[in-house]
């Protein structure tokens, strides 16, 4: 093209001719414009030089691969071939009976002749390359602007779309953000990205109009797409050349139902490796030209970019939804029982809010459990869930700990430190024996309930705190606060939503559900066969009190599945696991009278029922069946402490 054409050379042909040279003074105008159009130039100067000349027509012709078009002229005219070809090959002026012709550029591949006619024979071969020169200048300074002002705009639209192809997060409708932007930037039909599938030897066609989930799947030889992805190079198809034309697949175009007319395709590549191609089709008002395809070529490159980013993007996703999904389903709530049916129909109902969530229950019930299964059922599944032991938190480490401090905050803070709230931003925080918070610590806790910021000790920039609170406990709460022992607004601010967890002695046959579960789980790891219970066992499991609850169950399991070697676990195998610490606390001696042991007894059971019914007098008196001033009297007479104080 005429864009590299020497200066020098042009100026020097075109000053052999004053009067031609004066044409390009009048016309400069028109050719440096900020709308430069080359062939309305060309027209213009055609016309001009026509006219003072007395000439009968001049002709601008470009013979580009072989294929001759006029670009300019002064009128009709039918090109002469012939002539025109043997100009071009030459590269030198040429006159033969009326017709004379010379190449806008002599050194180079511009393809383009201005041929005059004139039948009065008064033109003559130094002239017409003065004007072919002319022609040469008006075409580099058109093409030029228009080519800088093209570039600027197309580098601008480019840049807009890379920067949106690089937030996309998933591929298919990447895929279709690419083709519609590329449609508009490069004025065609249609575009599609093919993702080339290796192993399957398959292209992937994204979008495919016509076709199920808008996806084509060819074989990856298939028409142009097939050559450039196996070539890596940029392949064009043009109207009216019958060869290229003939390479369409036009199998595909009958699958779409639509007409190939023109076509342009450039491989995806990064890092030198082939990803697939970026076609486009059906250039709107003629073929496409070597503008489009460095277009292309650019546009591809941040496609590619953006595809590999996007594919990655959307590889870590399926990783972090495979161990989401791998991590929630090793959170099982066993158990058939109501108590514990209702508590998971609790747990459902409000995963999916945002609602705080206060577990209830005592040690060992499974309350961490069910602050997963809260996690892992709510929208927030895919983010971090941070469990917090408060009980093990001292109150000085307390602030710190949740919120975060700054380096050099205080004696041992020789690093900046994001808090539990931080690290569990997006996802859930479970606060595990919230009840063993101390009040400075909870009122510390409830500003930030309430605020949803956080602010580092030591620093003072608010960070937004974009968190679900779970909290759990084994005390009774509401009577923590009627003891000044709790915040009675943070208990309100934590009990939006109550979840009790039913001790596992009340739970009926799910002893033998969980029993069986916890027993499968820890013989496989032992790499040994199941045994089964018999009825004397099952009958112990059942009579068993369980005051360590689930956690002494599934214990009882895991030594039960690496010290005994039967077949089948039989009452005598369960002897020497109920007892335990809790099982010889609760031991009566065989040195006591029948008198003083019928009084341990008492003592023993009332402390149970006052302990199951979290303290509450009123509810320890009915599980006993006695009226509450009953109880204490009894108490009095075992000489068990009495506050009279429900």
């Amino acid at each position: 093209m005429p864009h590299a054409s020497p200066f020098s050379e042009l100026s020097e042909r075109l000053n052999a001719s004053p009067e031609i040279a004066s044409l390009l003074i009048s016309s400069i105008d028109l050719v440096s414009g900020p709308d430069t159009d080359v062939v309305v130039a060309g027209n213009h100067i055609a016309e001009l030089a026509k006219t003072t000349f007395g000439l009968n027509n001049v002709v601008v012709a470009s013979g580009e691969r072989g294929r001759w078009k006029v670009i300019s002229s002064s009128g009709e005219t039918r090109l002469p071939i012939e002539f025109l070809s043997e100009v071009l090959d030459d590269g030198k002026p040429h006159q033969q009976s009326g017709l004379l012709g010379a190449p806008l550029i002599h050194r180079g591949d511009s393809g383009e002749i201005v041929f005059v006619e004139d039948k009065s024979n008064q033109f003559n071969l130094e002239k017409t390359d003065s004007l072919a020169a002319l022609f040469g200048i008006a075409f580099h300074l058109g093409r030029e602007l228009r080519a800088k002002d093209r570039r600027i705009r197309q580098q601008q639209a480019i840049l807009e779309i890379s920067t949106q192809w690089n937030q996309a997060q998933e591929v298919a409708p990447l895929l279709e953000q690419m083709a519609e932007a590329a449609t508009k930037l490069m004025n065609s039909e249609r575009a599609s990205i093919f993702l080339w599938d290796r192993n399957n030897k398959k292209l992937i066609g994204r979008p495919a109009l016509g076709v199920e989930n808008n996806e084509l799947k060819i074989p990856d030889t298939t028409g142009i797409v097939g050559q450039v992805v196996q070539s890596g190079e940029v392949r064009r198809v043009d109207l009216d050349v019958k060869e290229e034309q003939a390479e369409i697949d036009r199998k595909v175009d009958k699958k779409l139902g639509f007409e190939t007319k023109t076509l342009l395709c450039a491989p995806l590549l990064s890092h030198g490796k082939i990803l697939g191609a970026f076609e486009m089709i059906n250039k709107i008002g003629g073929n496409f030209d070597s503008e489009d395809e460095a277009d292309l070529v650019e546009l591809a490159e941040h496609a590619a970019i953006a595809l590999e980013n996007t594919q990655h993007v959307e590889e870590l996703e399926k990783k972090q939804e495979t161990l989401v999904n791998q991590a929630a389903s090793e959170v099982q709530m066993i158990g058939d029982c109501n108590a514990v049916q209702e508590m998971k129909q609790t747990i459902e109902r409000v995963a999916q809010t945002d609602l705080s969530v206060l577990i209830l229950g005592e040690n060992g019930t499974g309350k961490e459990v069910a602050g997963q299964m809260v996690h892992y059922l709510s929208k927030r599944r895919k983010e971090p869930i941070v469990a917090v032991n408060c009980a093990a938190i001292t109150e000085s480490l307390l602030e710190s700990e949740l919120f975060g401090h700054e380096k050099g905050a205080f004696t041992d803070a020789n690093e900046t430190r994001a808090g539990k709230f931080e690290v569990a931003s997006g996802g859930t925080l479970f606060l595990d024996e919230i009840g063993d918070m101390s009040l400075a610590g909870q009122a510390k806790l409830l500003r930030v309930l309430e605020e949803k910021v956080v602010v580092r000790v030591g620093g003072s920039t608010p960070i937004t705190a974009d968190v679900r609170i779970v909290a759990a406990t084994n005390q009774n709460l509401a009577e923590l606060v009627r003891q000044k022992k709790f915040r009675e607004d943070l208990f309100f601010r934590l009990t939006v939503v109550t979840v009790n967890m039913p001790p596992l002695r009340e739970r009926g046959d799910d002893v033998f559900l969980l029993a069986e579960f916890f027993l499968k789980t820890f013989c496989q790891q032992a790499k040994r066969k199941v045994p089964s219970f018999t009825a004397v066992a099952k009958k112990k499991l059942l009579q068993h009190a369980w005051p360590g609850n689930v956690r002494e169950l599934r214990n009882m399991m895991e030594r039960l599945a690496y010290l005994t070697q039967e077949d089948k676990i039989d009452g005598d195998d369960l002897a020497f696991i109920m007892t335990g610490p809790m099982q010889d606390k609760n031991h009566i001696s065989l040195d006591l009278n029948l008198g003083d042991a019928t009084k341990e007894f008492q003592i023993e059971f009332i402390e149970k029922q006052i302990n199951a019914a979290r303290g509450n007098m009123t509810d320890a008196a009915k599980r006993l069946g006695l009226h509450r001033s009953n109880l204490y009297r009894k108490m009095r007479q075992l000489e068990m402490d009495v506050t009279e104080d429900d």
